[in-house]
Formats: C-alpha cells, structure tokens, sequence
C-alpha cells in the first residue's frame, strides 16, 4: 500500500499500543485460540494468540518486531487463508483503507469460524472532534471521505453486532486522529501528524492555516480556556468503538 510505505516509517515511534485501547480489543474477542490480524501494519494491538498478520505495505511488516506471528503481504479483500481457518478475525483502524468494503468484510466472515472484531470510529462523531470542527475542516472532509460508516459495517457484519464504545485516555500513547484530545501542542508537531492517515491524506496547504491558529491558540492560553472542561477528564467519547459479532 503506497499511502503507508509513505507515512508509516515512523510507526513504531508515534503509534504504540496504549494498554487501556488494548484491553478493550482483547475484550471484543473473547475466549479465541487463533487469530488472523488483517491490516495488522507493525504489530500494535496483535493478540498473542495471532496465527498470521496480513499487511499490504513492506514498510509496516519491516516494522513488527522480533517474535511477531509471520507476516504476509496480501490485502483484506483477498485473504491468503482457507474457510474458516482460525478462531477469529481482527481489524484495527484499517477498514478505511480497504478498496471494497464489502469483499473485505466477506473475506473476514469466510475465514474466521467464530468471531469477528473491528476497532474502528464513527465518523459523525470524529467531525465533531475540536481539531477538525475548529481547526481543520480539510480534514474533516478527508475523513468523511475515507471513513466507513458503523452502520454499514453493521450491515455488513450482520444484525447481531455488537457496537461498544472505547473512551480515549488523555494520556493515550497511540497517536492517532484524536488521540491528543487533551493535548493540543502534540497536533503541531510533524512527527505525530505524520503517523495519522487523515493528515496524510489531507493537502498540506490545506491544513496551513489552521495548524497556525492552534498553535497561536496553544501559545496564547485560548484553547485551554476554550476546552477548560476538557483539562480535567481522565477519558473522552471521541467515537472510538468495537464492533463485533460472533458468527
């Protein structure tokens, strides 16, 4: 996958596994013995009982680390795997990039016999993020743009999945979009913005401008005023979710 052989050099520095995120997933898929890690990109988030990591990008697979399940380039739409050939499939902020949805959720049902988990958001709810309503409404089109709606995944899934929501901890140690909800400075550094596929994928020219309001808004003490609310909350519903469902 071209778009993270670009930004994902820098993984494994912005984008570890935050425990509280992690134990949330590993809630979402139950009492598994093997597990197929589809978009599995450096290994965060990879359950030990992991029997194959399937990732596009070489990038991402250079990354995982020593003792990682083995890895294959393939994509999700296409899964080097048999019918039901492990306990369960994972899908961890990847369903966005996947070309056809609907083949890559088939492909999922085929392989896994008895469970299926998404870690996922919902996008009307991201839009409503302060970075993306305040600041940067570019980036809040990309990702209208890019992100799959919960409800069609539901839909796809089947009618008897489960939707759970996952606050975000305001020191979470995984950079993603709203990961700094609490943070604003982190959104200046390029390093961070780096690792997150809504800015990458968003024209820098187009994030201008608004990257040098918040940073005024950081120097000048606004936007702890704004969001004073904000400094005192161990966790936020930034509309982050599993979605899963046993088959």
């Amino acid at each position: 996958m071209a778009l993270y052989d670009g930004i994902g050099r820098t993984y494994r520095r912005t984008r570890q596994a935050d425990p509280r995120i992690a134990a949330a997933i590993t809630a979402a898929l139950g009492e598994v013995d093997s597990v197929v890690n589809i978009g599995a990109g450096a290994g965060a988030y990879e359950p030990p009982q992991t029997a194959l990591a399937v990732e596009p990008s070489r990038v991402m697979i250079d990354q995982r680390p020593a003792g990682a399940a083995p890895a294959v380039r393939a994509v999700a739409e296409a899964l080097p795997l048999a019918d039901d050939a492990v306990d369960a499939a994972l899908a961890v902020l990847t369903v966005h990039h996947w070309s056809d949805v609907a083949a890559g959720v088939a492909e999922v049902r085929r392989v896994a016999r008895r469970r299926v988990v998404f870690f996922t958001w919902w996008p009307e709810r991201v839009a409503d993020f302060w970075l993306l309503r305040d600041y940067l409404p570019a980036a809040a089109k990309t990702d209208a743009r890019l992100a799959v709606k919960v409800q069609e995944l539901t839909r796809l899934l089947g009618a008897h999945a489960e939707i759970r929501s996952v606050p975000v901890p305001h020191d979470c140690v995984d950079g993603f979009a709203a990961a700094f909800w609490r943070r604003p400075e982190a959104y200046l550094d390029p390093d961070v913005r780096a690792g997150m596929s809504v800015f990458a994928t968003t024209p820098p020219d187009a994030l201008r401008e608004g990257l040098e309001r918040l940073e005024a808004d950081v120097r000048s003490g606004a936007w702890h005023r704004a969001h004073e609310d904000l400094l005192h909350r161990d966790a936020l519903d930034v509309g982050y979710c599993t979605v899963s469902v046993d088959l």
